[in-house]
């Protein structure tokens, strides 16, 4: 059976967009929820005055998101079930959202912006396809 709602992490890597692209491709009946992961800030409210640059991070992270949010649409139009933005650890929430938002597959790319972490897999790659409570498809 065909998933009907598949997850499809974006972090603006061109290895994301393919898996966008692979969804929309080898899924067609799907509905398509779209996430971007916020990397928290190390040490926000540790010192003073870091809250504030936390914060204005955040807001550049979140107008970054958006922007990912509307190239999905571009590519996947009204496939596009939901996009969310989220906080924390990448695989972390990526598998957390798939347990709580009735996912059926996570599409992901196998490595993100900062490039391989691993020589075959990204490291969030890798641990959201050992843990992920949904079957994971890691597009090349």
């Amino acid at each position: 059976m065909a998933p009907q709602r598949i997850l499809v992490p974006l972090d603006g890597s061109p290895q994301a967009q393919k898996a966008l692209t692979y969804t929309t491709e080898t899924f067609p009946e799907a509905a398509i929820v779209v996430v971007h992961v916020l990397n928290p800030v190390a040490g926000a409210g540790d010192l003073e005055g870091t809250i504030s640059v936390a914060a204005d991070a955040a807001s550049g992270q979140q107008q970054f998101a958006q922007k990912l949010f509307e190239q999905a649409r571009e590519t996947a139009g009204d496939r596009i079930d939901d996009s969310e933005v989220l906080a924390g650890r990448a695989a972390n929430e990526i598998i957390s959202y798939a347990a709580d938002h009735e996912i059926d597959a996570i599409v992901m790319g196998s490595h993100g912006r900062d490039g391989a972490a691993r020589l075959l897999l990204g490291s969030v790659a890798e641990i959201v396809v050992r843990r992920s409570p949904v079957p994971v498809t890691v597009v090349r």
